[in-house]
């Protein structure tokens, strides 16, 4: 299959069309969003040379899945997915940050310990910690949205200080996002997995707050397996996980973090292949369904077919 790395249609009631690093959001009448989940890829914020087939497809369908499952946390933008690779739903006024929730001290948050920094987004981090070690209870360490680049690392109070959230919608942000950190370990664990990490976005509609974009996928999300977790931990060894991690430590041993002047290694075939291999295993594992590859022949013409069909029903 080829990857589908680039989309132009022209919905109706079409009024533009946004390019993010992986989807292509189309706004319709200015109400509803078609979110095309493409099979482009990043890592440390850099769109990679070469798409992953299949890719978008996981991360559509395991969305979906998750939006479904914490509906009765809060309310979710999505109304329909009518194409494996697509989520249609309400358009919202989005929050300028991204919450971020970690339960281990992994990732960002280990490099930041590992350089003696203890405190992370105006949160205290523990003395004596090592990595993938469990926090007492989980840490919310939110990000600035960039426009463009790299999210910042941004405490609650200077979010609150700058006009980015009102301190009432900013708190309600936090219960939402702990209730759904929640949600997402108890269904992990019924898989034999622990959520490690995690992001949401929120929006705004009507006044109502509603949860946003992907939920729970491995782009947003780290996993470990839950078998031998607390033998490596006690050795010290690197945790088995589910997530995207495997690509950027793949990038990094060929010398790429994102820096200027540095160069993405090569994408050969069998990377590319190798990648579409984990991301199936990553949805298989995580969702406990079997992952059906959707058709190939024509993509872009099933995804225009099925967003129309699916937008005049909505639009009557």
């Amino acid at each position: 299959m080829e990857a589908i790395v680039k989309t132009d249609f022209n919905f109706p009631l079409q009024q533009s069309k946004y390019v993010g690093k992986v989807r292509d959001v189309y706004d319709i009448d200015g109400k509803y969003l078609v979110m095309v989940v493409s099979d482009r890829i990043s890592a440390f914020d850099v769109v990679l040379p070469k798409g992953i087939p299949f890719k978008g497809q996981v991360l559509n369908q395991i969305a979906a899945k998750f939006l479904d499952a914490t509906s009765d946390i809060l309310p979710n933008w999505k109304l329909a997915t009518p194409d494996p690779m697509v989520t249609v739903g309400h358009k919202c006024e989005p929050f300028k940050v991204e919450m971020v929730i970690r339960g281990y001290l992994s990732g960002h948050a280990w490099r930041e310990y590992k350089a003696g920094r203890r405190t992370i987004c105006g949160v205290e981090m523990p003395e004596g910690m090592v990595e993938n070690q469990k926090f007492p209870q989980p840490i919310i360490t939110p990000t600035s949205k960039a426009a463009e680049g790299h999210d910042e690392d941004i405490s609650k109070e200077e979010i609150i200080a700058s006009g980015l959230v009102s301190r009432e919608d900013y708190e309600q942000l936090e219960k939402y996002t702990l209730a759904l950190f929640q949600r997402g370990t108890e269904i992990a664990a019924k898989m034999g997995l622990i959520l490690v990490d995690t992001k949401y976005e929120f929006g705004k509609k009507d006044g109502q707050i509603l949860l946003m974009d992907e939920i729970h996928t491995p782009d947003s999300s780290r996993y470990f397996y839950s078998e031998g977790y607390a033998e490596r931990l006690a050795k010290g060894e690197k945790q088995k996980q589910l997530s995207k991690e495997f690509v950027r430590e793949w990038l990094m041993a060929n010398g790429f973090q994102g820096q200027e002047g540095q160069q993405v290694p090569e994408m050969t075939p069998e990377i590319v292949s190798s990648i579409t291999e984990r991301y199936i295993e990553l949805f298989e594992h995580i969702t406990g369904d079997r992952f059906q590859k959707s058709e190939t022949e024509d993509v872009q013409a099933r995804i225009e077919r099925n967003v129309s069909a699916c937008l005049e029903s909505i639009l009557k």
